[in-house]
Formats: structure tokens, sequence, C-alpha cells
């Protein structure tokens, strides 16, 4: 019985500590969402690599964003010397790369014209190789290795506000890649920062 009363009692005192739970996001919330294409213009073991994709999701409050995003190689980076030698292809190798994940992006002061925001993607790639007359999906069966890695890219960047559904960001971000198991290329040849510009569309 005494041990009845004494759950009873811790109860009744936690009851007002409960009401004043505090949260992120309280009150209405004003739901919104955007997606556009992105251009990214980087380094790729010390060579110019071109990156394009996309990303978007759903709009918190006009500031919080929280989706996803994907982006690839574009543009022709042949193999390093040592991948050429490994593979016996001569001097056809064509790197191939893309990697996406989980965006998580805050924007400051939304409706300014002109404003800032921070993003990070956390997420996972892909590296493998191809024939650079030969470059279709899937890769070459010739390749079968490949490797899976951990990326994860901070960014930053200024934003304008064209209209009320379209902007255009600015930006750069840090390209963080770990885990990389393939012949010809290292983490640190797949890391590198990034000047991006982005076209977003959606409900502001």
């Amino acid at each position: 019985m005494r041990s009845l009363i004494l759950v009873l009692v811790v109860m009744a005192l936690a009851m007002p500590l409960h009401g004043q739970e505090q949260t992120l996001v309280s009150g209405p919330i004003d739901n919104g969402g955007f997606g556009g294409p992105v251009v990214k213009f980087s380094q790729i073991d010390n060579r110019f690599a071109l990156l394009v994709g996309g990303y978007g999701g759903w709009l918190i409050n006009h500031s919080f964003m929280i989706g996803g995003g994907g982006f690839g190689l574009a543009n022709s980076i042949r193999g390093s010397r040592e991948a050429q030698v490994y593979y016996g292809t001569g001097n056809n190798l064509k790197l191939q790369f893309g990697y996406g994940g989980l965006m998580l992006e805050y924007i400051g002061e939304p409706n300014s014209l002109i404003h800032y925001n921070v993003s990070a993607l956390i997420g996972a790639g892909g590296v493998n190789y191809g024939y650079i007359e030969n470059m279709y999906w899937p890769y070459n069966d010739n390749f079968d290795d490949a490797s899976t890695c951990f990326v994860f890219e901070p960014g930053a960047g200024a934003e304008l506000n064209v209209t009320r559904f379209f902007r255009i960001n600015a930006g750069a971000s840090y390209r963080l890649v770990r885990g990389t198991d393939l012949v010809g290329i290292s983490d640190a040849e797949l890391s590198d920062f990034a000047v991006n510009l982005t076209f977003k569309f959606g409900k502001f």
C-alpha cells in the first residue's frame, strides 16, 4: 500500500513538469517545400570536376528544410596511371563518381531580398570506372570492382529572392569522402571544395 501511495505522489509531482515541456518547433507550423537543380564546380584528383544534380524537401516555417539530394560527375576524368595499368586499358579509362543522401538546410532571414543559408548533406557515394567511348548505366561488365563510401558535405551560400516561387543561390561547400577502396583513387583525391550554383523552385 505504501508503495502505491509513493508512486501516486511521484506521478502527481511530475505532472506539472510534463506540462512545461519545451520543443524546437512550437505553435502553428507553416509548411512549404522546394526543389531544383544544382551545378557544382570542384576538383577530383587535382583535376576539374563538374558535378550536376539537385536537392529539395519539406520547408518548415520558411527557414528549416529537411529532404534529400544527389549529385554525379558529369565531365570526363581519365583514370589514374595506376588504374590504367591495373585494368590494362591503356589510356581509355574514365572515372565514375556519384553520391547522395539526407539534406538539411537552415535559411536565415528568408524574407529579405538577399539572405544566407547553411546546409549539410550526410549520405553515401559510389565510385567505379568505365570506358570513355562506352559510358552507359550500368557500368561496363569488364569492371566489376566498385567501392562505396561515406560522404559528408557542409556548405553555405547567399540567396536571392527572384520571385515568390523562384530563388537563386550561390555558395561553397566541402565534400568529405571516407571509406573508398578502389585502385587508383583515394579519399583525399575525391574530397575537395566546390563552388555551387542552385536554382530553387517551390513554396517558400
